[in-house]
């Protein structure tokens, strides 16, 4: 069974809640070393809101699954200055929001942060053009994990080539090496990255055969001080005394990760197989942990485990720009259990405990529960 028709788009798509509820009503290089990194001005603040002081960039939605097998093996991607809510409510220590962030558009796709999942099949190179055309800032695009030509490899130190304003290159990346990989911008990275451009790219074995549940979820921390400067707000950031204190999952915090509609629960009935794609974009460890399961390690930045290696463990250690991959039984008493990073304090929004780094494995039966109800709530979904 190939990815195309297993029925999974790559668990952003989610489980109908109220049907299943039975109620009514988801860093390297530091780029071009000789640019100087740019800084938030005037303009790039007032571009922010229109003249009645209404929101004036479009809002980031969830990451979509680009099937590339579908499109020809090609796509293009674009960097869109959006607002992103990492929790647009006032619930556990709310709203988090980013008023600017430098989102990736696949195609005429809906921004988002991360960027969109680009998903093949191993076999024939895939053209990505970075369209640059409409853009303020130099880019590049690199990627994990497959192979390039040099001139293809993003980082434009030791390539020579940056996307600059009004130009597009396209990359011809091959898809030779299965497994799941990351894809951000190479130029000035701890700034372009933590301007939300990051994304991942998918590339199946020939027969991949999809689980049950499966969702891909990027790991990222940040220092949101480098947005709201942006945004106008008195924020300064400093690269030199970066301070995070937004812990994300596909660009939520709890409890907004809890959303079905924007966030990542973890959706399962009895005896389901369940396989995560964790990716960690952000600049440090991440040791995630699932409650009451425990998980196999098949895969580990494209390289699958030998069964001897698959381990039953509940936390496995995300380092920066590592990927694995996971998978368990859904066998544990149904109910809602909580999946986190085990450096606790990332399980924070601010002062307020908990939120940050945190989602959930829900069991469907225990979805008509009064807990299931005041979740919901704080997430900001109507039952």
């Amino acid at each position: 069974m190939t990815h195309s028709d297993s029925g999974s788009d790559g668990g952003f798509a989610r489980r109908s809640i109220l049907q299943a509820a039975g109620l009514s009503g988801v860093a390297g290089l530091a780029g071009c070393l000789s640019e100087a990194a740019p800084t938030a001005s005037a303009d790039s603040a007032a571009a922010t809101q229109t003249e009645d002081g209404e929101p004036a960039l479009p809002e980031t939605g969830s990451p979509e699954v680009v099937d590339l097998d579908e499109r020809g093996r090609e796509v293009t991607l674009r960097s869109v200055h959006a607002r992103h809510a990492a929790h647009p409510g006032d619930s556990l220590g709310g709203p988090v929001e980013m008023p600017v962030t430098w989102a990736f558009q696949a195609d005429d796709g809906t921004p988002s942060v991360p960027g969109p999942v680009l998903r093949a099949t191993e076999g024939d190179d895939l053209s990505i053009t970075l369209d640059n055309t409409d853009g303020e800032m130099p880019h590049t695009l690199h990627f994990h994990g497959v192979s390039k030509s040099w001139k293809d490899d993003g980082v434009p130190s030791t390539t020579g080539i940056t996307v600059m304003p009004g130009e597009k290159h396209t990359y011809e990346i091959g898809a030779d090496v299965p497994g799941t990989h990351l894809y951000h911008c190479h130029f000035q990275t701890p700034m372009h990255m933590d301007m939300g451009m990051y994304g991942i790219l998918r590339i199946d074995p020939e027969g991949y055969e999809a689980a049950d549940v499966e969702q891909f979820m990027t790991l990222k921390d940040w220092d949101t001080r480098l947005s709201r400067s942006y945004g106008g707000e008195d924020a300064t950031y400093d690269v030199e005394n970066r301070r995070p204190d937004a812990f994300t999952i596909n660009g939520r915090v709890a409890p907004y990760t809890f959303n079905p509609d924007h966030g990542s629960p973890i959706v399962v009935s009895e005896g389901d197989t369940v396989r995560l794609h964790l990716v960690n974009a952000g600049f440090m460890s991440h040791p995630m942990h699932t409650h009451n399961h425990r998980f196999r390690t098949v895969e580990k930045d494209g390289a699958p485990y030998p069964d001897v290696m698959q381990l039953p463990e509940d936390v496995v250690n995300v380092a920066p720009a590592e990927r694995y991959t996971v998978e368990f039984e859904a066998d544990a008493d149904p109910g809602i259990y909580p999946l986190h990073c085990h450096k606790v304090d990332h399980v924070r929004n601010g002062g307020s405990y908990p939120g940050g780094m945190l989602t959930t494995i829900v069991y469907e039966r225990a979805m008509g529960t009064d807990v299931f109800a005041d979740l919901m709530d704080k997430a900001g979904y109507e039952l």
